[in-house]
């Protein structure tokens, strides 16, 4: 889906429940990964594996001026002969630690081995996102989920590309060096005038 396609379908869904909800998820997958300075893991299943969303993130990153937003992709048949950024495997799952993010992309319940490394993860202080079933252990885990429920209007894969294109959208990037009190003042005043995040 190009960019015209992703802008075309968010005039549709503007003031929905979806771009609300998407948007807000966004903004959380943002705030988690600008917060810590990067570190952004993104894990599909065996059978599922997020390769669009971690290049539309790549290009967000770049566009939007977020490098923080670029993922490293976990892949569960990784092998140390493929390119460097195709060969991170599940075990990079064991590893993750406080202060970086795990989005969790899954068309159905993920199997216990994936659920093992997500609870890992988690127990170590990393933030788990989930984009997938909203219900289940994945979605329990997670601190922030977007449900995508079977017999909606929108697939997962077009779910991915709202959160991708909202989560470089809504990139402010954060101002070099020492930032003057009247810049402050007028962030402060955006965030409290801001409509509230959408409930569902």
């Amino acid at each position: 889906m190009d960019a015209v396609r992703v802008a075309l379908l968010r005039e549709v869904l503007a003031g929905t429940e979806w771009w609300g909800a998407t948007r807000r998820f966004a903004g959380v997958l943002r705030g988690s990964v600008v917060s810590h300075g990067g570190g952004l893991l993104l894990a599909g299943t065996p059978e599922y594996e997020p390769w669009h969303l971690a290049a539309h993130l790549v290009d967000e990153a770049a566009w939007s001026g977020t490098p923080e937003l670029a993922p490293t992709l976990v892949r569960h048949d990784a092998r140390p002969t493929d390119p460097a950024h195709l060969s991170v495997g599940p075990g990079r799952l064991a590893a993750a630690r406080r202060g970086e993010t795990l989005l969790v992309v899954s068309p159905d319940q993920p199997g216990a081995p994936l659920l093992e490394h997500v609870n890992d993860a988690r127990r170590a202080g990393a933030t788990i996102l989930s984009l997938g079933p909203g219900e289940g252990e994945l979605a329990a885990m997670a601190h922030e989920s977007l449900a995508v429920p079977e017999g909606t209007d929108l697939d997962l894969d077009t779910v991915q590309h709202l959160v991708s294109a909202a989560a470089g959208e809504n990139a402010v990037p954060t101002p070099r060096g020492r930032r003057r009190f009247r810049d402050r003042l007028s962030r402060l005043a955006d965030q409290l005038t801001a409509p509230p995040p959408a409930r569902w």
